[in-house]
């Protein structure tokens, strides 16, 4: 079965290491898509110096998958609209990520779907696959890379995820369609069992890492991972896919951008480095909703871009979803505590612009 590819420029973006938000969905009060603000959103994270976008993914709502919703073209093509509206007034165009769910045959569809409109991977959710066997799944990948590069995906327990050994992520590390994993179990041992099992694919060059452990982002970006001792391959993290980069993304990417350089330099690491990724975990801790095992995830999220006025609402497809009790009041709290984590000006600037439409 012949795999996917991507070209050699995308190739060397997705290796150097991006930023790439997980784009939300913006809603009506009704619960419909609110096109203008969507558009708003894709704007922001252009304009924010993002490298790409992810779509359709954790972020997006899983539920636009539902057929019944009938929400996962119409998303994916307002993304691609967008994106090729700002991609003429950047250096570079953003990489496209569509979110991809499903038994094989639907996520081949889905794969079919965003191929044809500009997208240039998919982040391959195995939700569907819960009780399968190691080479059930490793099937399915390929599958499914026979029609769009995959990036793999090892969600977290809470949301939806289950475990993943070292063995299986050394066998999907040898599919020629794989270009990345995004690493999101949220725990430090499952996150290095895939850096093992990509330095022990003989993939730790082309191969790219990518993080979303929100809860560990800067560590997980500064950190070079080698099992055994000098010579022995070394695994990094290039980037971030993360849901915690769709807010507050231009401060982000300013972040990335020194810790990126900071690795690439080889030089010792600032202590004051460590600290910041402390201040952003707590921060996460608050978005993400981690005292109630992430409930509020979803509207963490949609409350901050919310304050900024890129979202009217914090509505979610569920209408059970809502922020947790005390989750407004700490995000007081977090956003007082950090200034230099936020990105409120930058956006008040630009919002009106975004808005235009």
């Amino acid at each position: 079965m012949m795999s996917a590819s991507l070209s050699p420029e995308n190739r060397a973006r997705l290796l150097r290491g991006m930023v790439i938000p997980a784009h939300p969905l913006a809603l009506t009060a009704a619960r419909r898509l609110d096109e203008r603000r969507q558009r708003a959103l894709t704007r922001y994270y252009s304009e924010a110096g993002s490298g790409g976008l992810a779509v359709g993914v954790h972020t997006t709502q899983f539920e636009i998958h539902d057929p019944a919703v009938g929400l996962y073209r119409p998303v994916l093509e307002l993304a691609a609209e967008t994106m090729d509206a700002c991609d003429e007034q950047r250096a570079e165009p953003l990489f496209r990520i569509a979110g991809i769910v499903g038994r094989t045959a639907a996520a081949v569809a889905e794969a079919e779907l965003a191929v044809g409109l500009g997208y240039h991977a998919g982040l391959v959710s195995l939700s569907a696959f819960k009780e399968a066997g190691d080479a059930d799944m490793v099937d399915h990948l390929r599958a499914v890379s026979a029609v769009i590069p995959v990036v793999g995906f090892y969600l977290q327990p809470a949301v939806g995820g289950r475990r993943l050994g070292v063995d299986f992520w050394r066998e999907v590390a040898a599919l020629p369609g794989l270009v990345a994993i995004k690493v999101a179990p949220f725990n430090r041992y499952d996150s290095i069992d895939v850096a093992r099992a990509v330095a022990e694919s003989g993939r730790a060059e082309d191969l790219a890492l990518y993080t979303g452990n929100d809860e560990n982002i800067y560590l997980d970006l500064l950190t070079r991972y080698r099992f055994g001792g000098e010579g022995q391959p070394e695994v990094a993290f290039r980037g971030g896919l993360l849901g915690q980069w769709a807010v507050w993304t231009r401060r982000a990417v300013e972040h990335f951008e020194e810790l990126r350089a900071l690795r690439e330099s080889g030089a010792a690491i600032p202590a004051d480095w460590l600290t910041v990724a402390q201040q952003l975990t707590d921060a996460n801790a608050v978005v993400f909703d981690a005292a109630n095992q992430f409930a509020g995830c979803i509207t963490g999220i949609h409350e901050v871009l919310r304050r900024q006025g890129l979202l009217e609402g914090i509505w979610t497809l569920n209408p059970a979803e809502g922020l947790s009790p005390g989750q407004a009041e700490a995000l007081d709290r977090i956003e007082a505590a950090y200034p230099h984590l936020h990105d409120n000006a930058f956006v008040e600037e630009r919002l009106d612009g975004w808005l235009r439409d």
